[in-house]
């Protein structure tokens, strides 16, 4: 199967790493592919080295490959709009943030938890795949699902693969994924810009 080519890169005001200028999330994923475990691997060891404040590290991931047990538990848990299109992911992995260990709230723990995420995202997309991060799965039936304690809290569900724009994709999902891609600007971003 040839390659899809990649959708032109985010539109920067200088020259940031190709990793985060050309990083994205579709929902078109290549319902063949799957991740090597190399790649896999190489996933886990840039979310284990993101920074964590007193080196708590209160990130947990819960992997699930498409056709595994895992992953339709964890699909099963999605909002409707999610279960659309995330069949086609290679892996659905769930971000679980450890919020307090041994009595003590981890208070940076969510923090520290997007902060794995977003290596995750980083080291995937220098990989050639894409990850694509939702908020919208039911809490309560995925921590039922895996017998999660009160101190680990399920935060967001990770689909990872490669970008097709294959003629099998939903109109929807196409149209979503060819949308120009924006951001607010770098102003906006700053509260106080003092230079």
């Amino acid at each position: 199967m040839a390659e899809t080519p990649r959708p032109p890169r985010n539109e920067t005001s200088v020259p940031i790493h190709d990793a985060l200028a050309g990083r994205w999330s579709p929902r078109g994923f290549d319902p063949e592919y799957v991740v090597a475990e190399g790649d896999l691997t190489a996933l886990g060891e840039a979310a284990r080295w993101a920074p964590s404040a007193s080196n708590l590290q209160p990130s947990h991931f819960i992997v699930g490959a498409r056709g595994t047990g895992t992953f339709e538990k964890v699909y099963a848990t999605l909002v409707d709009f999610n279960k659309a299109w995330t069949p086609r992911a290679s892996l659905l992995i769930v971000a679980v943030a450890e919020l307090e260990r041994e009595g003590k709230q981890l208070r940076w723990a969510e923090y520290d938890l997007g902060q794995a995420v977003a290596h995750l995202s980083v080291e995937a997309e220098s990989r050639g795949l894409n990850v694509r991060q939702m908020g919208g799965f039911d809490v309560a039936a995925l921590r039922a699902a895996f017998d999660l304690p009160p101190e680990l809290e399920p935060v967001s569900i990770v689909a990872v693969g490669k970008y097709t724009d294959a003629d099998d994709l939903p109109e929807g999902i196409r149209e979503r994924d060819a949308a120009p891609r924006t951001r607010r600007s770098l102003e906006e971003l700053a509260i106080i810009l003092d230079a």
